[in-house]
């Protein structure tokens, strides 16, 4: 895609902090970090969400992802945990339509922050009827 930040960036075509680059995807800084060593993996070939993805390069990113916060441990930055957040849709606070990966090294009075209402606690009954709606679509997507 000819405006899509992350294209030009797999290309070559803008500049980018690269720590990481093969034929199926490349990790990078990101301009904004959350906490130093704040960095971002992607695919080369565009996908804006996971189902364009395919499944061997998603394999493949996930790879590149937990082998990025094995390094960020090893690195030197502060790292004392590693959080991961992957934005799918624009309701989900996804702002750049090119499928990426955050990996944020976390520490103890670090800023990052995830803000949720972790007290909803729904009844066994409407978890099982959410789970049968999700087997019945993935079954029909995925049929064996």
């Amino acid at each position: 895609m000819k405006e899509c930040i992350f294209c030009k960036i797999a290309a070559g075509q803008s500049p980018a902090s690269v720590f990481y680059e093969d034929e199926k995807g490349m990790g990078f800084m990101t301009l904004g970090p959350v906490t130093t060593g704040h960095a971002m993996v992607i695919p080369r070939q565009h996908a804006a969400n996971l189902a364009e993805l395919d499944e061997e390069t998603g394999r493949h990113l996930w790879t590149v992802t937990q082998r990025t916060a094995a390094a960020l441990r090893e690195s030197g930055v502060k790292c004392e945990g590693v959080n991961l957040f992957l934005a799918d849709g624009e309701a989900a606070f996804h702002e750049v339509f090119h499928l990426h990966m955050h990996i944020f090294p976390c520490y103890r009075g670090d800023s990052f922050k995830l803000v949720a209402d972790w007290t909803v606690k729904p009844p066994r009954e409407e978890l099982d009827q959410v789970a049968r709606q999700i087997k019945l679509a993935y079954d029909r997507l995925w049929k064996d």
